[in-house]
């Protein structure tokens, strides 16, 4: 048992924009023994934080990498990070792409999910925070569909998920763009 689980309940804050998954993913942490916190956008987490001491920060937090219209998970983890370096963060995402993965990372994330992610996933995620040696490497090589879905991820990213301003920046038509991200079920 850690320190943290002997002095006090272990502390998780969900940011998710859809209310049943949040739920849903509420109540299966707080049968884990977690007590759970939950804001929809990084307005909320803002809020939230102010009101607490780092100390008071929550230990653990989930949050989703897309939330309601344009806006990025991505603000939540670095206010998240910058306010307690040792919150440990997981980023859940439909959006899933080594560009999004990377920044996440950069700016305080331990994980990185894609979804459909469950309560034990993110359990075991935020037990490999450190990381490992051990992962399993591929000889397969990239295909150019895979490319295409990381570049646009990575200027979707770039642009705070402004799909007008990254089909300008990708050279395309917004529609184009837009039909391309409804083909992936993009949440």
């Amino acid at each position: 048992m850690t320190e943290e689980t002997a002095e006090a309940p272990r502390q998780l804050l969900i940011v998710e924009d859809d209310e049943a998954f949040a739920r849903t993913l509420s109540r299966s942490f707080e049968r884990r023994g977690y007590t759970v916190m939950h804001a929809s956008n990084a307005e909320e987490v803002e809020a939230l934080l102010e009101t607490r001491s780092p100390e008071q920060s929550p230990g653990y937090a989930v949050v989703d990498l897309k939330l309601n219209g344009e806006a990025s998970g991505l603000a939540c983890v670095q206010m998240l990070h910058r306010h307690n370096p040792k919150t440990l963060i997981v980023v859940l995402t439909g959006f899933a792409s080594i560009a999004t993965a990377v920044e996440a990372i950069k700016l305080g994330a331990c994980h990185y999910l894609a979804k459909p992610s469950n309560t034990d996933d993110i359990e075991a995620a935020f037990g490999r925070a450190n990381g490992t040696t051990e992962v399993e490497l591929t000889n397969r090589s990239t295909s150019i569909k895979t490319l295409e879905w990381e570049r646009i991820h990575e200027m979707l990213a770039e642009t705070g998920f402004n799909i007008s301003e990254t089909a300008r920046r990708l050279g395309m038509h917004r529609r184009t763009l837009a039909r391309k991200l409804g083909k992936q079920q993009v949440k």
